[in-house]
């Protein structure tokens, strides 16, 4: 399977020991740390900087994940973070996140994390933000 057609965005990572519980498998909490990079880096990737928003008077701050757990991640396991987008409203951006692993692209891991754009801790119109996300 080609990893290009799960998603318009993917970022690969490589599961750490210290990630893991006594179980061996990835602590849950862990998954939240993959998620937020791959957006990050899928922002970065649209050139829009946290900074620079913020400078702007404009922040983006979650306000609610859902994580379905699927299959455990274990240490040393190759994966990769997909990210889509959509709108939700006026003022919400929805991230939809899918982990599989690799090579099999076996799901691990459905996320939906919904976030805000806020001017001074209201909730706003995310303005050209939207034309640069594609949205």
């Amino acid at each position: 399977m080609m990893t290009e057609n799960l998603a318009p965005y993917s970022l690969k990572f490589v599961v750490r020991d210290y990630e893991c519980d006594l179980q061996g498998v990835v602590n849950n909490a862990n998954y939240q740390h993959y998620l937020e990079h791959a957006r990050h880096e899928f922002l970065i990737s649209k050139d829009v900087s946290f900074v620079k928003l913020h400078e702007e008077g404009l922040d983006l701050i979650v306000t609610k994940v859902e994580i379905e757990y699927k299959y455990p991640l274990r240490s040393r396991d190759e994966f990769i973070v997909t990210v889509s987008i959509r709108r939700e409203g006026n003022a919400r951006i929805l991230f939809i996140h899918d982990i599989y692993r690799l090579p099999d692209l076996k799901l691990i891991v459905k996320a939906r994390v919904t976030g805000v754009a806020t001017r001074k801790g209201r909730p706003v119109q995310p303005g050209d933000l939207v034309a640069r996300l594609g949205l």
